[in-house]
């Protein structure tokens, strides 16, 4: 899987308010709880993944939020030293002109004094590099904390290279296509107002191929459309008027 940079990442549509409970949410919180409660001697990774647009990020960050874990999503030009100043900052911890061994044991040392949990978002960006895993695993070590580890649908496949760090994964989550209900409770936020028929919202599942995000946008477009329109309602005859963005089969690629 290659990506140059996150920023080219088509980012969600901003909600008009609220949040949706949609079910990566349960999943996300489902797994944190299960590595803050695992038993001594268990390991502390989990590993979330899933296509892009499935709501991992947005999950994973109202959860680091919720939960009060630290939240890091990685960079394509990140290296080690990078990593860990970063994670440092969201950590709140100040450093001035420290080695690489001297920022990790100030990392270690937070993560395992605090209790919380590190996660690391767009984490296939640290199997393009034996450093970035190692560090990783590191951090584990030092620590014995819990790490949430998020990326793509391929991301298990790209870590078995390294059988060491494997092996420390407590749980594999993959994230879950969005389900005509998640499209609901997406319409409460994206369509505010609007009577969306079950044919309507089953259709635009359908069409998104499994993404959270492509139901968002298509669901602004809907409602943009009955603002322009003057409606309080959309039927299926009502979609031939408006264009409404399909999504391909995820991309799989290593």
């Amino acid at each position: 899987m290659t990506k140059n940079n996150t920023a080219s990442k088509p980012a969600a549509p901003r909600p008009a308010g609220g949040v949706a409970h949609i079910g990566t949410m349960d999943l996300v919180s489902a797994t944190l709880q299960r590595l803050d409660s695992r038993r001594s001697g268990l390991p502390g990774m989990a590993v979330l993944y899933g296509p892009a647009g499935w709501g991992k990020t947005f999950a994973t960050n109202l959860l680091a939020v919720e939960n009060r874990a630290y939240y890091v999503q990685m960079r394509s030009a990140w290296r080690s030293k990078t990593l860990l100043e970063k994670v440092l900052f969201e950590m709140g911890v100040q450093h001035t002109r420290a080695t690489v061994p001297a920022l990790l044991d100030m990392v270690c040392e937070q993560l395992g004094a605090s209790g919380r949990t590190l996660i690391l978002d767009e984490f296939d960006y640290a199997t393009k590099s034996d450093n970035l895993i190692e560090l990783t695993r590191d951090i584990y070590e030092g620590s014995q904390g819990s790490l949430l580890l998020v990326g793509e649908e391929l991301l298990p496949k790209k870590l078995e290279r390294w059988e060491r760090f494997h092996s420390r994964v407590l749980t594999w989550a993959p994230a879950q296509p969005v389900t005509v209900e998640d499209a609901a409770k997406l319409a409460a936020i994206y369509a505010p107002g609007l009577a969306i028929d079950t044919a309507v919202l089953t259709h635009l599942v359908e069409q998104a191929n499994g993404s959270v995000r492509r139901v968002s946008v298509n669901l602004t477009q809907l409602h943009e459309h009955s603002m322009l329109y003057g409606l309080d309602s959309i039927g299926l005859a009502d979609l031939n008027s408006v264009a409404i963005y399909t999504g391909r089969s995820p991309e799989r690629r290593l």
